[in-house]
């Protein structure tokens, strides 16, 4: 593996990298995560059938072109490295996308309006994605320490849990205000290319991918999927996807609609993030000192998340205090999730290096992303289909059937509380923990080359 001339992983390195994930660029993506649904059927006015089809192809389109920008990324040589090149131009280009996504213009036709919001939705994952593939790449490509990697990605945690706490408890208050998302997504964007922009001054990549020449980006897929274990993982990033997604996403919904309290929307949201920002900030520390290990504190953390949703799932409705409370534990407990799995996209990153000497840091940052962007399929177009299906009417507050008020409880709670069984289930069979010793001794040595 080539490397450059060392460059220290410093304070600052760990704080650019992680404004780089939370700041701006969390910002953006927390409103689109929390409002996009209500936005297009409740403002833009297309119906729930119709959006649920473009949330599918669009987000499944972004799921395939993961695995593409990750190659393409571990692929670019530059004087500037693989990854880093890629912070100087795409969150201008995320932040011009998010603005034309909210804009909004008046056409008189439905067909008018479903054209430009799939435009914009579609090139909106497609520069997240652009985004999110080098910055994951970029932290094992600058340091092989566990503790600066952790330093990095907790440090990350805590800013993406600030962001999201801001964007969910007053992004709704501000466009009741201005009138619109669309100028909030330049103020955001803004501080999205400031931080990147840091992040590219701050490291250098010391272990670089060596890509064989000739090996096409399909191989790079393949190599990972040599290894059919490693579904597990998988399957673990895309249900902290479907979870921690239809926690936010339907939360309007339920609010609005199954407790019929649109003015509580605010409130609720801010109960919801600020239990996000005390899960990073303060449980997710203690759960890996007390618990030694990510995956250890996945399962603990999982299971009291489990336990909260099939509460409020039969009584969540009967009494506004137990509502607060009980979903402020469960976001507290289950919002870690974010952060843990990064921990997996290391340990996998590492373990292909074990088994068949080859850096792929991109090709797997961007399967993880793959995975977590076919969670949020399933999120995006699921509930839109489901309320479509059971008969939801747009802004019918005390108007819904039964069935779609049954759907919606079941959204917001069930369907997360089945996540926690699934990831549970498959963090038993960790297929990496088993070759723990031997990636440490690996790791142990490139640091000793480097050093020489």
């Amino acid at each position: 593996m080539a490397r450059e001339e060392a460059k220290g992983f410093t304070k600052s390195t760990a704080w650019s990298f992680a404004l780089s994930q939370g700041g701006g660029f969390m910002l953006i993506q927390a409103t689109v995560a929390s409002f996009i649904s209500v936005y297009m059927t409740d403002t833009v006015l297309i119906p729930a059938a119709v959006g649920s089809v473009i949330m599918l192809i669009a987000t499944l389109w972004d799921a395939i072109n993961d695995p593409l920008m990750g190659g393409i990324c571990d692929r670019t040589k530059t004087k500037y490295g693989s990854f880093r090149p890629y912070l100087l131009w795409v969150p201008a280009v995320l932040t011009v996308v998010s603005f034309l996504l909210f804009l909004n213009p008046q056409f008189a036709s439905t067909g008018a309006k479903v054209a430009w919001f799939s435009i914009f939705y579609i090139l909106f994952g497609m520069s997240v994605t652009a985004l999110t593939m080098p910055q994951m790449a970029l932290i094992p490509a600058v340091t092989k320490n566990d503790a600066e990697r952790a330093q990095a990605i907790q440090l990350g945690i805590i800013s993406i849990a600030v962001a999201f706490t801001i964007a969910s408890t007053f992004t709704a208050g501000w466009v009741e205000k201005i009138g619109s998302y669309a100028p909030l997504m330049i103020i955001y964007g803004i501080l999205a290319i400031a931080a990147n922009l840091w992040l590219f001054r701050s490291t250098k990549e010391r272990y670089k991918p060596e890509v064989e020449e000739g090996r096409s980006i399909l191989k790079d897929f393949g190599v990972f999927l040599k290894h059919k274990k490693l579904i597990i993982m998988l399957i673990v990033w895309m249900m902290a996807s479907v979870g921690y997604g239809s926690m936010f996403s339907t939360s309007v919904y339920y609010i609005m609609y199954y407790i019929m309290r649109p003015d509580l929307i605010g409130l609720y949201m801010g109960i919801l993030s600020i239990g996000a920002l005390v899960s990073m900030m303060v449980i997710m520390p203690i759960v890996l000192k007390v618990f030694r290990t990510p995956t250890r504190a996945f399962i603990v953390t999982q299971a009291v998340t489990l336990v909260c949703y099939v509460i409020l799932f039969f009584v969540g409705n009967k009494s506004l205090p137990l509502l607060f409370v009980i979903s402020f534990i469960a976001t507290a407990f289950s919002s870690m999730e974010q952060g843990l799995i990064n921990f997996y996209v290391n340990d996998t990153i590492d373990y292909l290096m074990l088994k068949e000497g080859v850096s792929m840091n991109g090709m797997v940052s961007a399967i993880k992303g793959f995975a977590y962007k076919c969670g949020s399929t399933m999120v995006s177009s699921g509930i839109l289909a489901i309320l479509a299906a059971t008969g939801y009417i747009a802004n019918a507050i005390g108007g819904q059937p039964d069935s779609a008020m049954f759907a919606i409880n079941s959204l917001r709670f069930a369907i997360p509380a089945l996540t926690c069984v699934i990831i549970i289930v498959c963090l038993l069979f960790n297929p990496i923990e088993p070759h723990r010793a031997e990636i440490d001794e690996m790791k142990e040595h490139l640091k000793a080359n480097d050093e020489v």
